[in-house]
């Protein structure tokens, strides 16, 4: 098996210590991963702060060759970066391969958006004295960034983070999930080999004490972060005077007015519910039917979720693969078990063996269950019925999290409505929320988080404007 190194100041380095990765599916190992401990951490920050003095003064065609070369390297390196993904995550291949052609867009999207770092001029002449005054006012990289990176996109999510502070001239330290790591390891190789220099992209698998001088360090400028909300929310109060992007998940809902394309919407809400067993977090974990439609559609549902193949995420024919571990799996078992015992219907699905578990759909539940308005970040989806729009919108609104929500109707009155409505990130209109493409800003309210993603919108976030102000006189 392939050992997996850290990667610090352009180098190649050993780990104190070293673990087995273990596919999720069927607990074969497939790498050995390195971690760092604190010391090892703390030279990747002191390798990025001097490395920041190279990156910063860096034009925007070299920032933008970096990226162009990542991209390529991506695409060449595609097979082997699904597998990894597959492997690691228990991703579906078909969906590894998707994210993987995504990752290599993202990386092409910075490299497009790093010549486009421009500035403006605003007069200063505005009262008796100033005449002949202007200012010039342009973004200026923030210096060292840490990212840390989810299990669920082991690739996409670390493009996010690294893609958009290359293109801005900063450094950055990733720390990735260890399950999924091997996928970013992958990533490092190529990084390597694009030119940025040494200390501008640091890789440090680590645990969680370790990571700690990631929130403590003066240095590190700005923490970018995925993952729960416990976790987000408590390097925010320690990182006060950072700079912090928080994504924390969600619970995503999809309303269904009779006058939509039902097939479409049908062939959509089954993939946004069910992909990579819905652990995404804008996967579907709420739908709400019109009571004109509520029966026929259900029926077709339920059909379409229980014709889904399950089995090794490796076969091109499987559609639901494992959840990322047997923990997992059992709790979102006892979700399922509780929210029936509270008087649910349980549909189809909901059985368990190891960490597979079967594509789950509820109804009858109440909206204070744990598994209506938390985030189950599992295979199930729970249906309701609803009978005025208003009605639909507001119980959309009945979540901590507020991260995108999908609304199918063919009324623009309705789709405005519901954008003005809706308390999330992003509003999908005759789509399903978890639809993303890759430049859009990308983020939410409440639990899940603040501050957006998508290339642009990273890169706002990346950067510091300063003002020039020039007298003339």
């Amino acid at each position: 098996m392939k050992e997996y190194k850290l990667y610090i100041n352009g180098k190649w380095i050993e780990g104190r210590t070293t673990k087995e990765q273990f596919s999720p599916y069927d607990g074969k190992p497939f790498g050995i991963l390195h971690f760092g401990d604190r010391d090892q951490v703390v030279k990747a920050v002191d390798a990025a702060s001097r490395a920041f003095e190279q990156t910063k003064i860096l034009s925007s065609h070299e920032r933008a060759s970096v990226l162009m070369h990542v991209s390529r390297a991506i695409e060449r390196r595609s097979d082997e970066l699904a597998e990894s993904i597959a492997l690691s995550a228990g991703k579906a291949i078909r969906s590894a391969r998707m994210e993987v052609s995504r990752s290599a867009n993202t990386f092409l999207i910075a490299a497009e958006e790093a010549k486009r770092l421009g500035g403006e001029i605003i007069p200063l002449d505005l009262i008796p004295g100033t005449e002949q005054r202007w200012g010039f006012i342009r973004r200026f990289p923030l210096g060292v960034i840490a990212g840390i990176t989810p299990f669920n996109f082991p690739l996409n999510l670390v493009a996010h983070k690294v893609a958009p502070a290359i293109a801005t001239g900063n450094t950055i330290l990733l720390r990735p999930a260890s399950q999924v790591a091997v996928t970013s390891a992958i990533l490092a190789e190529i990084i390597a080999e694009s030119g940025y220099p040494a200390g501008g992209f640091n890789f440090i698998p680590c645990g969680y004490k370790a990571a700690d001088v990631l929130v403590e360090d003066e240095r590190v400028k700005k923490i970018t972060f995925t993952g729960s909300p416990e976790i987000g929310w408590d390097i925010k109060q320690k990182a006060f005077k950072k700079h912090v992007t928080l994504e924390l998940g969600g619970n995503a809902a999809v309303v269904i007015e009779p006058d939509a394309d039902m097939e479409y919407a049908l062939q959509r809400t089954v993939l946004g519910a069910f992909s990579y067993s819905g652990q995404v977090c804008i996967s579907i974990q709420r739908v709400y039917l019109h009571d004109s439609i509520y029966d026929t559609f259900l029926d077709r549902f339920v059909a379409a979720v229980q014709n889904l193949k399950m089995g090794d995420p490796m076969e091109e024919d499987t559609d639901i693969g494992p959840m990322i571990n047997e923990g997992a799996a059992e709790q979102i078992e006892e979700w399922i078990r509780e929210a029936v015992d509270l008087g649910a219907s349980l549909l189809c699905g909901g059985g368990r063996k190891g960490a597979m578990v079967e594509p789950a759909v509820l109804t009858g539940v109440d909206p204070k269950d744990r598994i209506s308005w938390l985030e189950a970040f599992a295979p199930v989806a729970v249906v309701y019925r609803y009978s005025e729009y208003e009605q639909a919108l507001r119980e959309v609104n009945h979540s901590i999290y507020g991260l995108q929500a999908g609304v199918f109707t063919g009324d623009l009155k309705k789709a405005f409505r519901a954008y003005d409505v809706l308390d999330v990130g992003g509003v999908i209109i005759n789509d399903i929320p978890t639809f993303r493409i890759d430049h859009m800003p990308y983020g939410g309210v409440k639990e899940s988080g603040f501050g957006r993603e998508g290339l642009k919108y990273a890169i706002d976030e990346m950067t510091e404007l300063k003002l020039l102000a020039v007298n003339l006189k």
